[in-house]
């Protein structure tokens, strides 16, 4: 059995800031209430018309296949995380087969919300480590601008959430000390409808109903959060699953060289940093400058910390998530 190894590594955000005093002129906010909250500057959103889900994706796997030194055509299979995509269907997966200009390779969409980069990830693990493929490009990327109620009424989530894409190559590595060491997924569907989107869905509103209701108050179709009850579920999964990785590979805490969370909320990662005794330089965090981008906030954050020399090889990186399911997970990486 084979090993997985992160090979390349990649990202892209638009290029428009959207900073907190941006937001107080269309909304009843400020930057201290924001900052207070989440930790969160500015984000990133596009301009519409020049990005789209997948070309963020498409973009971020261009640096990270030229990063893992391999040419297109030896990728086995594509890895799609979003809650965004471009159409309610086909998924970004095919879109990305078609706009890379790949081969006829598998393309798999995975829609696990915040935890979506760390499921892509283990399923990625799995194919590699059976030696069903050699090369897995995995994309996380999600365009949540243009679906957010950008008014006073939904400034609680709003303010949150920005765009973005991470990319990431998996390649197969004989070395069994090296790369991904293993993988952790869980789930608690009892708390579904705490962090969600319910419209448009086919189990209770699609489409027609919104249309034939015509309600100017309906708020079906934006993200509902229950923020305090997501915040006190996310510190106790957190610290859940990163105990769990560091336990399944007899690794302690002091062990970790860099842990990289889903960037929800600063908050959250200045609480897990606290209760792991972590400092600052064990710990990734740029929330700050891009907000919360769900799916993309991982690979984004883990991309930004290599390139800035903050991963070396034999280093143990930790990856984890919480979110939207609610479903959490970690990855624990031998670099």
């Amino acid at each position: 059995m084979y090993h997985s190894k992160i090979t390349g590594l990649g990202y892209y955000v638009p290029d428009n800031i959207v900073t907190n005093d941006d937001l107080s002129k269309i909304m009843d906010t400020n930057d201290e209430w924001i900052q207070e909250r989440t930790g969160i500057q500015e984000r990133r959103h596009i301009i519409r018309g020049e990005d789209t889900t997948t070309s963020m994706g498409v973009k971020a796997a261009k640096i990270a296949i030229e990063r893992a030194k391999i040419d297109k055509d030896d990728i086995d299979f594509v890895i799609f995380a979003t809650l965004s995509p471009d159409y309610y269907f086909p998924g970004p997966g095919v879109l990305v087969q078609r706009d890379l200009g790949l081969k006829t390779i598998g393309a798999l969409d995975v829609r696990n919300q915040c935890s979506g980069f760390v499921y892509a990830i283990s399923v990625a693990d799995q194919f590699i480590k059976t030696g069903m493929y050699k090369n897995i490009l995995v994309i996380g990327s999600e365009l949540h601008s243009t679906g957010l109620d950008m008014t006073t009424r939904g400034r609680g989530v709003s303010v949150i959430f920005g765009d973005g894409a991470g990319a990431a190559i998996l390649s197969r590595e004989e070395d069994t000390t090296k790369g991904i060491l293993s993988t952790h997924l869980h789930s608690e569907g009892q708390h579904a409808e705490e962090l969600s989107l319910i419209a448009p869905g086919m189990g209770k509103r699609w489409v027609t109903d919104i249309i034939a209701d015509n309600d100017p108050n309906d708020e079906s179709y934006y993200p509902y959060m229950n923020g305090q009850f997501v915040f006190k579920n996310a510190v106790v999964r957190f610290s859940e699953v990163i105990n769990e990785g560091l336990q399944a590979n007899n690794l302690q805490v002091s062990d970790i060289n860099l842990l990289v969370p889903h960037q929800a909320n600063l908050r959250i990662s200045q609480f897990i940093q606290q209760k792991f005794r972590l400092t600052d330089d064990q710990v990734y965090n740029n929330i700050q400058k891009y907000g919360n981008t769900t799916a993309a906030s991982i690979p984004i954050a883990l991309t930004e910390a290599w390139e800035k020399g903050k991963i070396k090889e034999g280093d143990l990186v930790v990856l984890a998530a919480f979110g939207s399911g609610f479903t959490w997970g970690s990855v624990i990486i031998r670099w």
